[in-house]
């Protein structure tokens, strides 16, 4: 645990070593999540620490994060295949 603000802040900065907050989703008109791309929260059982991370319908895996065009294109990718899958297009 950390013990200061200092040690904490040199935590967050490792979980998040670009400095980029981000949450892209695509939602069901339910609410239901079918595909999100974050770095909000640790992956959950992960083997290391990771908080950049993607959702596909009810999976949860680390996603590298490489730039934020990487990510936008990506995003985009996985939206295409949900959207075909689900016969949208």
């Amino acid at each position: 645990m950390p013990t200061n603000w200092d040690e904490t802040l040199a935590i967050c900065m490792m979980l998040k070593a670009h400095g980029l907050d981000y949450s892209l989703t695509l939602h069901a008109a339910s609410g239901e999540r079918l595909v999100g791309f974050d770095n909000a929260h640790p992956v959950p059982k992960a083997k290391c620490v990771a908080n950049d991370h993607t959702h596909y319908y009810k999976a949860v895996k680390p996603y590298e994060y490489k730039d934020a065009e990487t990510l936008l294109k990506d995003f985009w990718k996985k939206v295409d295949r949900v959207l075909k899958e689900r016969g949208v297009l």
